[in-house]
């Protein structure tokens, strides 16, 4: 069956779905959290996420709880992150060769395995951020749609608001458009990449409290990486790894 969202379902029969299937599995749970992401998509059924090859309603919400803690239980506190899969094109010795020709073989190896750190790096800023978030926003009644278990949603609450995060400030793309459309959604990004402001105070105003700012976030990433270092992959022939 091709990829396609859940329809014509009765609400109840859904929950009930979820907290049987959840209760059973050994890597689920059924809480306040969980039930709330799954009521709020119930009730704007738009919301739910595109799952691929589902049977029934009961397979898609195995699946829908599959993505919902497949989220939560890799979050950067608990994952070990993969290498990263992709290598070197060569060709990139030749640019930096031409243009810095002082440049020795090690030297432009040292480059490479700098960017890759920071690459590998880059692949969990949106993650440590949803972490934090969802540590942070759960006291004043938010909660996180773990694996991205709402269309292009990544908080709410029990009352139905609904939040868009990212990490930085690119381009927004049409699908996250769209899906605002004729709603409420608010929307926020913590990083302006052109100018380097932050703006935890306008978050602070959207949810209303006024602990979140840019040193409480560094504080909770450097928590999480010295508690879980594999949350933040270094290959063992990186150069950098074997500074002190």
């Amino acid at each position: 069956m091709s990829t396609k969202k859940i329809s014509d379902f009765d609400s109840k029969e859904i929950i009930f779905y979820a907290e049987r299937i959840a209760t059973n599995m050994t890597e689920m749970s059924w809480n306040d959290s969980v039930k709330t992401v799954l009521s709020v998509c119930c009730d704007s059924p738009t919301l739910f996420p595109e799952i691929k090859s589902w049977s029934s309603n009961e397979d898609y919400i195995t699946k829908w709880l599959k993505k919902y803690f497949g989220g939560y239980n890799n979050r950067p506190s608990k994952r070990i992150s993969k290498k990263i899969g992709t290598v070197s094109d060569e060709i990139i010795d030749t640019i930096l060769s031409d243009r810095l020709p002082t440049l020795s073989t090690d030297g432009i190896n040292h480059i490479k395995d700098a960017h890759r750190l920071s690459m590998s790096a880059e692949n969990i800023l949106g993650l440590l951020l949803e972490e934090y978030l969802a540590e942070k926003l759960s006291s004043y009644g938010w909660h996180c749609a773990w694996g991205a278990t709402m269309n292009k949603i990544d908080f709410c609450t029990e009352k139905g608001d609904l939040l868009q995060i990212k990490s930085g400030s690119g381009t927004e793309n049409s699908s996250s458009s769209t899906v605002r459309k004729d709603t409420t959604i608010k929307k926020w990004h913590r990083f302006n990449a052109k100018n380097g402001t932050h703006y935890w105070s306008k978050l602070n105003k959207l949810i209303r409290c006024s602990d979140l700012s840019e040193e409480d976030y560094a504080i909770f990433v450097r928590k999480i990486i010295a508690n879980n270092p594999p949350a933040f992959y270094v290959e063992d022939s990186n150069y950098w790894q074997q500074i002190h």
